[in-house]
């Protein structure tokens, strides 16, 4: 078995098992939680490990040498407005239950504007650059040693997709859930891309934050 593929079976199956740990199988009991917990720990230790000490490379902080600001910035804005366009325009339908989302954010502690906006804070910053180190900088790469660069672009984001699939399961309808999956894996060919074209995490967490924003604005309106 190849390394590339020994690195993946290893990392992808891991953050759905943490959401179906955390969200489904144990959702109310700390035992979820830990194993929700110990999948983000693996998912973030796991590819720096292999890459120093497997692939026997010095760890980089992945400068842009390459530009890609400019292309980041456009395709985040342009990803933010189809999210408030699809927002609006599935609102009147019903399919959104924001008492149920306001009562899973009073369980989370999410019902405090406070901690909502430390929350957002975090997921807009530093989720979503450690999401763009898990899933482009490692599985891309990954992938792309096993099937090249264009396949990649497919098979890594399918990955980044997944586990999103199962969080937003347990909080949505299937409309909704089939919806916002289908954006989140534009949103994956969408980085992986970019990190193909130019080689670096950080223009695919300029555009990762900014997507992020219109999610935690629409949140805000559904929760208060």
């Amino acid at each position: 078995m190849s390394r590339p593929l020994q690195a993946l079976l290893l990392l992808l199956p891991v953050p759905s098992l943490g959401v179906l740990a955390g969200m489904f199988w144990w959702p109310e009991s700390g035992v979820g939680q830990v194993l929700f917990g110990l999948s983000k720990l693996w998912i973030v230790a796991l590819p720096a490990i292999w890459y120093r000490f497997v692939e026997r490379k010095p760890w980089s902080r992945s400068p842009a040498e390459h530009g890609g600001f400019g292309p980041a910035v456009a395709s985040g804005v342009a990803v933010s407005l189809l999210i408030f366009g699809a927002y609006f325009l599935v609102r009147p339908f019903g399919w959104i239950d924001s008492g149920m989302i306001r009562e899973r954010a009073e369980l989370t502690g999410l019902a405090n504007p406070v901690v909502f906006i430390g929350a957002a804070i975090y997921w807009i910053t530093v989720n979503s650059l450690v999401e763009e180190y898990v899933w482009r900088w490692f599985v891309f790469r990954q992938f792309e040693k096993l099937i090249g660069g264009k396949a990649a672009v497919v098979a890594s984001a399918f990955g980044f997709t997944l586990h999103h699939i199962f969080a937003l399961w347990a909080q949505f309808d299937w409309r909704v859930t089939a919806l916002a999956s289908l954006g989140v894996f534009v949103g994956g060919l969408l980085w992986s891309w970019l990190y193909l074209r130019y080689r670096s995490v950080w223009p695919c967490w300029v555009s990762h934050a900014i997507v992020d924003v219109p999610i935690f604005v629409i949140g805000w309106w559904l929760i208060f």
